[in-house]
């Protein structure tokens, strides 16, 4: 007979566990991130113009950070098509919460980010772990602390926070969870706008899974805090889509934005500084591009003729060398293309709804007018990390792989983020 005693164990052991090895990961990727901010980059001489990199909160405050900041202290600025209400309320209104209880502005910014990517990292290895398997939700957990713009999650922005309730958002419709699905869904459409992928993917879920009528009000309550903000919009500013209208200053043009397209590809193909001169007069970086190209070919091509080892490796320096020469466009291509691609060849293993909200994500990033920080904002669609760590939970070498290279981008991003630099 099995005693109450030996439950109680069993349960506390996996518990523990289901907590734990999400923790150990999360502090990992962020004793990573704050050595490359705190420890490395203030002993770097900085670029001319530039400050020199002080050891405090600042390091975590820059770029977007500024308008978190303002929001949460001076409220929202908007006039003739122009201001700051493309970022959603959440965020900042948790930020003033803690403010009014006498923590520091931005101390207060970086600890919600890092506490709500920590609880993050916990349901996602709860949800993964359950419709999957615990191999699969240990890739998966890991891929998504350690993924490059996952520093963003560390730093005075929205990645944590809208990644836990979309995240949540996600578990609880597929748990028949409905009263939960409302209440995280609409906190996510109140955190960031693409949040409102949600609503059709858990529209398209709940007609392919003939769900009962009331997920479908859960899904209608979903974009509760969409509402609330465009009725905030329409009573401050006379303008119920102020928050869509004022991306116009930021992206010019909605649709797909194919010169965008075009642009990295070519500083991929033959490099930046060809594409700003309009033509080739450095020619080592074609070269070296077609050189690669031909070696992933040719090494395709003549796997079976070696070790899988050999083949695995082979295509890992190949593309190190790739990431080398093309570096941010080549992140930034294949961060949206690769989540595109292993989405569709995952389909079968996802949940309808975690396919469909990767879908309609991705969709609603192509169709934004834009391709600046594209790795950043696909990473704030969790179901690709999620088909990342199913393909990895089989092929562990590419995942070891993977996981070494994501590191190394999560050290450079969070230095360059640090030295004020461009990121993401």
């Amino acid at each position: 007979m099995i005693s109450v005693k030996s439950v109680s164990k069993q349960i506390t052991k996996v518990a523990g566990n289901d907590f734990l090895f999400p923790f150990k990961i999360w502090l990992g990727s962020r004793l990573i991130m704050w050595l490359a901010m705190l420890v490395v980059a203030p002993i770097i001489p900085p670029e001319a113009g530039k400050a020199a990199v002080s050891i405090d909160w600042g390091v975590f405050d820059s770029w977007d950070s500024v308008h978190y900041k303002a929001i949460a202290t001076s409220g929202y600025e908007y006039a003739n098509g122009v201001g700051n209400v493309v970022f959603f309320p959440l965020y900042p209104l948790m930020i003033r919460g803690l403010v009014s209880l006498g923590l520091p502005l931005q101390p207060a910014g970086v600890i919600v980010n890092n506490l709500s990517f920590l609880a993050f990292l916990q349901v996602l290895y709860s949800w993964v772990k359950h419709n999957q398997s615990e191999n699969t939700a240990r890739w998966t957990v890991a891929i998504a602390a350690l993924f490059p713009t996952s520093m963003f999650a560390g730093a005075i922005y929205t990645e944590g926070l809208y990644l836990l309730l979309s995240t949540a958002a996600l578990r609880a419709f597929d748990r028949n969870q409905y009263a939960k699905t409302a209440l995280w869904g609409a906190l996510a459409t109140a955190s960031r706008p693409t949040g409102m992928a949600l609503i059709p993917a858990f529209l398209l879920a709940a007609w392919k899974e003939r769900k009962p009528p009331i997920a479908y009000v859960a899904v209608l309550s979903t974009g509760l805090g969409l509402l609330c903000f465009s009725i905030y919009c329409a009573v401050q500013y006379g303008d119920i889509l102020a928050f869509i209208h004022a991306q116009k200053s930021w992206r010019p043009n909605f649709g797909f934005y194919w010169q965008g397209w075009w642009k990295m590809l070519m500083q991929i193909c033959i490099g930046t500084y060809n594409y700003r001169k309009g033509y080739i007069k450095d020619v080592s970086h074609p070269i070296i591009f077609i050189a690669i190209a031909i070696s992933m070919g040719l090494l395709w091509r003549n796997r079976h003729k070696f070790s899988s080892v050999k083949v695995d490796y082979g295509f890992g320096i190949l593309f190190l060398g790739l990431w080398l020469l093309a570096g941010d466009p080549l992140i930034n291509t294949v961060s949206v293309l690769g989540s595109a691609y292993i989405l569709w060849l995952c389909r079968r293993q996802l949940t309808s709804v975690a396919f469909f909200y990767g879908l309609c994500g991705i969709a609603l990033l192509l169709a934004s007018g834009g391709t600046m920080s594209l790795s950043r904002l696909v990473y704030g669609i969790v179901p690709p990390i999620v088909a990342f760590g199913i393909i990895l939970s089989r092929h562990p070498r590419w995942g070891y792989m993977s996981l070494g290279f994501f590191a190394l981008l999560l050290f450079t991003f969070s230095l360059r983020f640090a030295q004020e630099l461009w990121v993401g």
